[in-house]
């Protein structure tokens, strides 16, 4: 019911942009709330822990994370059954594997405890 398959990232130097793409199936999409988070390389030192970065509601509103806020831009896609997450003026330290998640509850969803995720598409960024 959640399948939830993501696409499009890879490897760019600081400044340029990605496209990252998350293939819902239609439940899913039509019934739960989506976001995106990231886990970086060195993630298993303290404070590194996966991070949420962007979400959107049933609504389409969104909500950001400050160290993307300005750079980074969630949408959805009615008719592909998609969420995008959008990635300009791309830096060093976002370099990570990147998750699309849903649930449907959005408290649980921002707290990074979502019942279901793709399986993670890595962007790296070159200085």
């Amino acid at each position: 019911q959640g399948q939830l398959v993501e696409s499009g990232g890879g490897s760019v130097q600081a400044g340029g942009s990605l496209r990252l793409s998350c293939a819902a199936s239609e439940y899913a999409y039509n019934t739960y709330y989506m976001g995106w988070f990231r886990q970086a390389p060195d993630s298993q030192a303290p404070g590194k822990e996966r991070e949420g970065v962007a979400f959107i509601d049933s609504h389409g509103s969104t909500t950001y994370a400050d160290s993307v806020k300005g750079r980074f831009t969630i949408s959805k896609d009615i008719a592909k059954n998609s969420l995008y997450l959008q990635m300009n003026s791309l830096k060093p330290e976002d370099t990570a594997m990147y998750y699309c998640a849903a649930d449907d509850r959005w408290w649980l969803l921002q707290r990074g405890g979502a019942d279901y995720w793709g399986q993670g598409t890595q962007v790296t960024v070159s200085s």
